[in-house]
């Protein structure tokens, strides 16, 4: 679904306008701004990157050793390189180069049983929707798709994309961040209540192994974290020097910075507040958490957002605490219309303090992502209601940036906002 940001405030053209000359001299060069929103681009996914093959290394190191110590190692990195990867999503709906890619490496709700043996009680054996609902990879070295037999026999990175919407089924997730989520904790079968996916160590231990097939687990693993570094080595190359989007930007800067608020734009509105907060807090259904075998929705969603502030303030802080900063479209809305920017600012900061406030609250333990949503739960419903309330009004609050601009953007749009009564049926 789209959604047209109304141009009902006053339009100020980028040209010709009857702002001052003084005004004018102040606003930034656009391709400057293009420019620096590439270099951040580039390196949030090197960032990205490298996150992933501290994934991969803590990986490695628990397979040669599938101890709980080192299987909680591999968490603890899966968590932390989730952190320059969030914040990598406010590129993605402005560049259709990243959203292309996007699919193979944050591609969520799943229905995991495509990959691994699941409870049967809370997931069931079949779906009328998914006819692969418990194909089981790791459990089957012959796979049947349709009227086509796979040799799967060896578990490769090739093969498991190849399953990637296996069935034009969206939910036939066998790649990315969250088919390594599931492989290190497994399903979350606490529901609204208390705790995460608990996946014992043994399921990897080939002497003590549980579940079975626990050197093709091991397999699965491998091939999906280096498929992961692969797919994220393909989104620096967008942004690269010579890269395909940098090239695009900067030969048509109205469309690039169009194309920077549509990012911003999008994921603000149809994707983290709709489908990612909204649609989970109205079914009360654990189901659409982003994180939800791990439990660490809440800083996906932090890192989110302040993706969506990097972008805008042009200035972001890597994962060693270097800073990269340059002309920002903050910069550009403050010199063509003072008065606007700051309501800009505090819809920005209104969102931050949200999200900040959804982070606190899990991370202390008080009650995770899931249980927030929950039925019966006022407080928690209220703290997620305050994220998706600000993330809408921080997205109409970029109406004032685009007329500013002069440009028409369409963001993506979401039933949970936009047809609330369409939801569930």
């Amino acid at each position: 679904m789209q959604r047209s940001l109304s141009l009902g405030l006053s339009a100020i053209l980028l040209a010709g306008t009857c702002l001052s000359a003084s005004a004018q001299a102040a606003a930034p060069d656009p391709k400057a701004i293009l420019t620096n929103y590439a270099n951040i681009a580039e390196a949030t996914y090197q960032d990205a990157i490298a996150g992933a093959e501290t994934l991969k290394t803590a990986v490695d190191a628990f397979l040669a050793a599938p101890t709980d110590a080192n299987l909680k190692a591999a968490r603890g990195a899966w968590i932390a390189a989730r952190v320059p990867y969030m914040q990598s999503e406010a590129f993605r709906f402005g560049n259709p180069e990243i959203d292309d890619i996007e699919g193979d490496v944050n591609s969520w709700p799943l229905d995991e049983g495509l990959i691994d043996y699941v409870d049967a009680k809370t997931y069931g054996t079949s779906s009328d929707s998914n006819p692969y609902y418990t194909l089981n990879v790791i459990a089957n070295p012959t796979l049947k798709l349709g009227n086509k037999t796979v040799d799967a026999s060896k578990i490769t990175p090739d093969l498991i994309a190849s399953l990637e919407e296996a069935g034009d089924n969206e939910a036939n997730v066998a790649v990315g961040y969250h088919a390594v989520e599931f492989l290190l904790w497994g399903q979350d079968l606490n529901g609204t209540g208390p705790g995460a996916g608990n996946r014992p160590a043994t399921d990897y231990d080939a002497k003590n192994c549980t579940h079975g097939n626990c050197d093709r687990r091991a397999d699965y693993l491998r091939a999906a974290t280096d498929l992961l570094i692969a797919d994220l080595k393909k989104m620096e190359a967008v942004f690269a020097e010579d890269g395909p989007g940098r090239k695009r930007l900067l030969a048509d800067p109205a469309a690039g910075l169009a194309a920077m608020f549509t990012g911003i734009g999008s994921l603000s509105y149809g994707e983290l507040a709709g489908e990612r907060t909204k649609l989970g807090l109205m079914l009360h259904d654990p189901e659409e958490e982003h994180d939800c075998f791990s439990d660490n929705t809440q800083n996906s969603h932090f890192y989110d957002e302040k993706g969506i502030v990097n972008v805008y303030t042009g200035r972001y802080t890597r994962t060693d605490g270097s800073v990269i900063q340059g002309p920002s479209l903050k910069d550009l809305v403050a010199a063509k219309d003072a008065k606007d920017a700051p309501r800009i600012d505090a819809a920005t900061a209104a969102a931050t303090e949200a999200m900040t406030v959804l982070k606190q609250t899990a991370d202390s333990g008080k009650m995770a992502y899931d249980q927030m949503i929950g039925p019966d739960n006022p407080e928690g419903n209220k703290i997620v209601q305050n994220v998706v309330d600000t993330l809408v009004a921080q997205a109409k609050s970029f109406e004032a940036a685009v007329a500013v601009m002069k440009i028409k953007i369409t963001v993506a749009g979401s039933d949970s906002l936009d047809n609330p009564s369409a939801v569930g049926q």
